[in-house]
């Protein structure tokens, strides 16, 4: 395939960051040369680094020393840790990168992907690197793979009168809101809680926030989008077409292209908005009242988001522990409207006016996000996780809500664990409202919440580890019979390698050992993610441990044509 791509190099139409380059002979020669040995899955890393290297310097028409890291290179270990969020994920013995590659514009990513399709070397794209189990930059399949770092590609562009905003990959969801709120103090878009979370792959999963309820997901609001093929075009919603669009907007990052950036709809947000973090522990009453909020969660106001967080505390002047349940929420409104709201639907949580906060919708981002009411709203440009530890996460959809003997039967798992957390986040509004087709993202209406399961510990001893990955896969097993099922559902946005992996080789895709995490994340709609992706990318080069698989007699097919 490689040799009659090189043999026809000058007569085909070329991908478009060749159109551009002038090359002399010398240059051609390298590109011959380098095409013609395409690399084994057991070459050394010095190979891999200095061919992938020779082949951008050669597309190159600017100096890469600064965007080119190899492990030698004593700024590698601190750009691949930069926005890694669990440490699990760059402890000693996990899979490390051969080559960090941080492009300043995408051509240097169309460069990036063409080269590595002729030297046979595996990808992996990160954009933010929240990815729970940190396939955007490690890896527990068999190749060497290089990471391409999209962090220095943070432009945003907000077109108030248009109604529309781009975002660059690499940008934060935290930068994002800042700069719509700079242009406008009525606008905002509707995405995540966690303000450091990278744009491209937050889209890709879906992107649920606490305006969910009101407008749907980031997913759901998406335009458009450029992204760039296995090919090393650049395509734009038009140019990909209607199916690949539908696909990429929640069907989970890696699958399809690099997301270069995306197009958001504006949304209305009131320019005074209130929020409140109202805490019961168990002594409070905290099981009977979290028993009626999910009997009411999702039937509130769409104006209103109200979340549950979950964790063990102490109680005061003892040495016993308990369960702590805070509830945190978002009202596109003021007080008083809130109030009234409040009253009528939740009296349970006993909430007052002293409990409630106004201020603008991007002072509201901070306060949901945990931050104190001092910090000032410029930290957002940070950029950074406020926290970063070693944890493990899984995620359930609730159909019914769970009776209150299963929350004190949780609650006796929770007081078991050291530092154990569970994020409960409402559905129902415009979540119920949009069909499950609409996008690959399914969990729309009969939801009536969401679970984030999560265990922290910053120990990294390996029996450490498995005390903690033991319980939450103790505690998730338990959790059967109280979430959804057939399928047992999932986001995708919180990946979870227990729940299956492809192929560890990379070199085979099986539609149905896919099957086992796939219609988990997607439901019905990853039978039209296979077929999209076998059509898109038939070649399977955009690939992970999770990756939606090509139809293997397609795949064959175009591998015998070639």
């Amino acid at each position: 395939m490689i040799y009659i791509y090189t043999l026809s190099f000058s007569k085909i139409d070329k991908p478009e960051p060749f159109k551009s380059l002038k090359m002399n002979y010398f240059s051609r020669l390298i590109v011959l040369l380098v095409l013609l040995a395409p690399l084994s899955p057991f070459c050394s890393s010095n190979q891999i680094q200095d061919s992938l290297y020779q082949c951008l310097c050669t597309y190159s028409t600017t100096q890469l020393h600064n965007i080119f890291y190899t492990p030698n290179n004593p700024s590698f270990t601190p750009l691949l840790n930069s926005t890694a969020l669990n440490l699990r994920c760059i402890a000693p013995d996990a899979a490390k990168p051969e080559v960090i590659f941080t492009p300043l514009n995408e051509i240097h990513i169309q460069n990036a992907v063409i080269c590595a399709k002729m030297l046979v070397i595996h990808l992996r794209f990160r954009s933010g690197g929240h990815d729970y189990e940190g396939i955007s930059y490690t890896s527990v399949m068999d190749p060497p793979y290089v990471v391409i770092d999209l962090s220095k590609l943070r432009g945003i562009s907000v077109d108030v009168v248009d109604g529309s905003v781009w975002v660059e990959a690499g940008a934060t969801i935290g930068e994002l809101y800042y700069r719509i709120a700079e242009k406008s103090k009525t606008h905002g878009v509707p995405a995540g809680l966690c303000t450091s979370l990278g744009v491209g792959g937050h889209i890709t999963g879906g992107a649920y926030g606490p305006m969910m309820r009101k407008y749907g997901l980031g997913a759901d609001n998406a335009l458009d989008v450029k992204i760039i093929d296995a090919n090393g075009q650049l395509l734009d919603r038009k140019a990909m077409g209607e199916d690949v669009f539908w696909a990429i907007r929640g069907g989970g990052g890696g699958s399809f292209g690099v997301i270069v950036s995306w197009k958001l709809k504006l949304v209305p947000v009131p320019e005074t908005v209130t929020v409140f973090n109202i805490g019961r522990t168990l002594e409070q009453g905290a099981t009977k009242i979290l028993y009626k909020w999910q009997q009411v969660a999702d039937k509130l106001d769409e104006d209103l988001f109200i979340r549950v967080v979950i964790q063990t505390s102490k109680v005061p002047k003892t040495n016993q522990r308990t369960i702590s349940t805070t509830y945190n929420a978002l009202f596109l409104g003021k007080v008083n409207r809130l109030q009234e709201i409040m009253k009528e639907s939740f009296p349970e949580l006993g909430l007052k006016k002293e409990d409630c906060f106004e201020m603008s919708w991007l002072e509201s981002v901070l306060f949901i996000a945990g931050y104190p009411r001092t910090v000032p709203t410029i930290v957002l440009l940070a950029g950074k996780p406020a926290f970063v530890n070693y944890f493990k996460a899984k995620s359930d959809f609730v159909k019914d809500p769970i009776p209150e003997k299963g929350l004190e039967e949780i609650w006796q798992r929770l007081l078991e664990e050291e530092s154990p957390l569970t994020i409960w986040n409402p559905y129902g509004g415009m979540m119920s409202k949009i069909p499950e087709s609409s996008i690959p993202f399914p969990h729309r209406n009969g939801t009536l919440f969401m679970i984030q399961y999560l265990t922290t510990w910053m120990n990294p001893e390996k029996d450490v580890v498995n005390k903690h990955e033991d319980w939450i896969r103790k505690l998730y097993n338990y959790m059967a019979q109280h979430v959804s099922m057939f399928p047992r559902q999932a986001y995708v946005n919180y990946r979870d390698l227990d729940l299956g992996m492809n192929d560890k080789s990379g070199d085979e895709s099986s539609f149905i050992m896919a099957s086992s995490w796939g219609t988990k994340y997607f439901k019905e709609n990853f039978n039209r993610l296979v077929k999209i992706k076998t059509e898109f990318d038939p070649d399977n080069f955009f690939k992970h441990e999770q990756s939606i698989p090509v139809l293997p007699l397609k795949s064959k097919l175009r591998h015998s044509e070639l």
